[in-house]
C-alpha cells in the first residue's frame, strides 16, 4: 500500500476549502498556501529521531530534545516556493535547494531546467514541496535526483492529489511516504486534478490567464 498519509486537521480542511474557491484573490491564495504548509510539515516530521539537551532556564537547568537530523527543503520550482515558506516557518534553519521543472503540456513529463541539489548532500531528509501531485511525473523526477545525489530520506508534501500520481510516485518510489492535504477525485484529460483548484504557480502569482 502507498505510504499516503492525508491529513485529518479540522483547520487544514478548512484552509484547503478556502484555497480551491476561485473567489480568492492572489495574496490570501499565497497566505493559505504558506500555512497549509506549515501545518502539513508539522504532520510529516512528527517522526524525526531527536536527542536530548539540557537548557537553562530563568529559574533552572531543564531538559529538551534537538533535532538528530539536517533538514532540506526542496520546493520544485515555481509553484513550490509558496510552500517552502511554510516549511521555514517550521524549520527556520532547514537548508533550501530549488529544482526547477516544468511539465509539458503534451506529453505531461518533466523537464527538467534548475538544479540546486548539493553533492554530496549536506541533509539527511528532504521534503520535496509541490502543491499538487497530478500526474507524478514532477515529483518521482525531483526524489530520483535526490536518491542520486545521495539522499536517503525523502518525504513528499503536497497541498492536493491525485490518486493516479499517488500510484505512480508510490510504485516508483514505494519508500517515500507522501503527505498532503487532502486526496482529489481523479485527473482529467489535460492532467490536471478535479476538483483541484487550478492552477497553484499561476494562483499564487497573479499569472492566471485572462
Amino acid at each position: 500500500m502507498p505510504l499516503v498519509y492525508p491529513s485529518q486537521h479540522p483547520i487544514v480542511q478548512m484552509k484547503v476549502a478556502a484555497l480551491r474557491d476561485v473567489a480568492t484573490p492572489p495574496a490570501e491564495f499565497r497566505r493559505l498556501v504558506r500555512a497549509l504548509a506549515t501545518l502539513i510539515a508539522a504532520e510529516a516530521t512528527a517522526d524525526l529521531p531527536t536527542r536530548a539537551v539540557r537548557v537553562q532556564t530563568p529559574l533552572a537547568a531543564a531538559t529538551g530534545v534537538a533535532l538528530v537530523d539536517d533538514v532540506g527543503v526542496v520546493p520544485i520550482l515555481r509553484a513550490g516556493l509558496g510552500m517552502a515558506e511554510g516549511v521555514l516557518d517550521l524549520l527556520p534553519d532547514a537548508e533550501v535547494w530549488h529544482l526547477g521543472l516544468f511539465r509539458d503540456e503534451h506529453t505531461l513529463r518533466p523537464t527538467e531546467y534548475y538544479n540546486k541539489v548539493p553533492r554530496p548532500p549536506r541533509m539527511s531528509v528532504a521534503l520535496v514541496v509541490d502543491p499538487m501531485l497530478a500526474t507524478g511525473g514532477s515529483a518521482i523526477h525531483a526524489c530520483a535526483v535526490l536518491r542520486d545525489a545521495g539522499v536517503e530520506r525523502i518525504k513528499l508534501l503536497a497541498l492536493l492529489a491525485a490518486p493516479e500520481g499517488i500510484a505512480k510516485l508510490a510504485a516508483a518510489m514505494p519508500d517515500v511516504p507522501i503527505h498532503v492535504a487532502a486526496i482529489d477525485a481523479h485527473l482529467n484529460d489535460v492532467g490536471f486534478i478535479v476538483p483541484g483548484l487550478g492552477d497553484a504557480g499561476d494562483r499564487q502569482f497573479n499569472t492566471v490567464p485572462h
